[in-house]
């Protein structure tokens, strides 16, 4: 089974986080941050990851460390549970409708970081939720999963669809690329036969 368990402590944050990528999409998120944890409860589901997240942090200054380091702690265990990468397609990528949005989401499993990031949300705060810190979500994720990660906003009005809209086309990016390809399962998906 390809799953993984990390803990982060540090003087801001207290994070733990269990996955399984062979899952069905059930969650249990709690970061303290309302908003985040329905974002994440959107990334478990629709990669078809099992997630459970406990983080604490220091709210009582805003929601930065939580969020940014609960990606690093989920990027780690990605790539944790992803292991030597065996069989798995590598690349995955989607375009999704929220409403008013339209996100395009597409990704490489490389052990490359690198997030190209073209999404523009015109509220400063979605409730009480920064929205700047979307975007430091995913460069944490992308960074400590060794993800290169593609992410542009084609269509949107609303905060909330947009960021929602991010959420849900990198999680269908995810469940396409750490599918096990058939034709490949004993493979390592690169001419240098490592990733």
């Amino acid at each position: 089974m390809r799953s993984a368990t990390i803990t982060r402590k540090t003087a801001e944050t207290d994070i733990a986080v269990e996955i399984n990528l062979d899952g069905t999409g059930v969650y249990d998120n709690q970061t303290g941050v309302g908003f985040f944890d329905h974002m994440l409860d959107q990334l478990a589901r629709h990669a078809l990851i099992d997630m459970k997240i406990r983080a604490t942090g220091d709210l009582h200054i805003d929601d930065h460390h939580t969020v940014e380091d609960t990606g690093i702690a989920l990027g780690k265990a990605l790539a944790d549970a992803m292991g030597n990468k065996r069989g798995i397609r590598r690349y995955g990528s989607c375009l999704l409708p929220m409403d008013d949005a339209l996100v395009r989401a597409a990704l490489d499993l490389s052990a490359r970081p690198y997030l190209v990031w073209n999404v523009d949300l015109p509220t400063a705060k979605i409730g009480q939720f920064d929205t700047e810190l979307v975007r430091e979500f995913f460069q944490a994720f992308a960074t400590h999963g060794g993800i290169t990660l593609h992410v542009d906003a084609l269509h949107g009005l609303n905060s909330h669809h947009i960021a929602e809209a991010a959420f849900k086309a990198v999680a269908r990016s995810l469940r396409d690329a750490l599918e096990v390809d058939p034709r490949k399962s004993d493979a390592v998906p690169s001419t240098k036969g490592t990733l």
